[in-house]
């Protein structure tokens, strides 16, 4: 009959795409048997690549001044807080600064340390005119800090040529701006090594 012969192909067509990796003739033999018992073959699935999501470029940062500061929100008061969480933070990763803390650990803590809120004063320089300048580092590049003064006047102040020190609790710590020609985020993974002189 018709609809037997339709069954047959239908079975045969079942079975080789159940079973690819079996021959005609093995799928034949089978078909002679009673019974068929189906096996269940993993297909690869092809891994689809994720695309991974571009972000701006330096020039469209520049052009969408995204890390500019408005004029309006360059005052010194506004950063008061951040200095506050700035002095809290360094506490708890010296462990409150305490008089008896080695002053060689701390220092290489502070090194690796974000320094956004701290307030930082230029104690030496090549060009005398930096010279004095206090105030919270609001931004820190690898060249350069943007330091807003009690004035509330912005100040663009380069790490080349320039020492910086920073207080908290009494302790005093001297940064060499020459040596620290890094972005904040290099700086946490940086072995400094102690020197006993370093020139400007």
């Amino acid at each position: 009959p018709q609809s037997s012969e339709k069954a047959k192909t239908f079975v045969h067509a079942f079975l080789k795409r159940s079973m690819p990796k079996m021959k005609d003739e093995a799928i034949q033999d089978m078909l002679t048997r009673k019974a068929v018992v189906l096996e269940h073959y993993h297909r690869k699935k092809t891994k689809q690549k994720r695309k991974k999501t571009k972000g701006f470029t330096a020039k469209q940062r520049r052009e969408l001044r995204l890390f500019e500061i408005e004029p309006e929100q360059q005052r010194y008061a506004i950063f008061l807080p951040l200095h506050e969480l700035w002095k809290q933070y360094i506490r708890d990763l010296c462990h409150g600064l305490k008089p008896d803390a080695q002053p060689h650990v701390i220092q290489g803590k502070l090194l690796k340390a974000d320094l956004h809120g701290a307030i930082v004063t230029v104690t030496k320089s090549k060009c005398p005119s930096y010279v004095g300048i206090t105030g919270i580092i609001l931004q820190e590049f690898k060249h350069v800090f943007k330091i807003i003064t009690k004035e509330d006047k912005l100040k663009v102040v380069p790490k080349l040529n320039n020492v910086f020190s920073l207080e908290l609790d009494g302790f005093i710590s001297y940064i060499y701006g020459s040596k620290f020609l890094l972005r904040a985020s290099e700086r946490s993974a940086k072995k400094f090594k102690l020197k006993g002189t370093i020139d400007l």
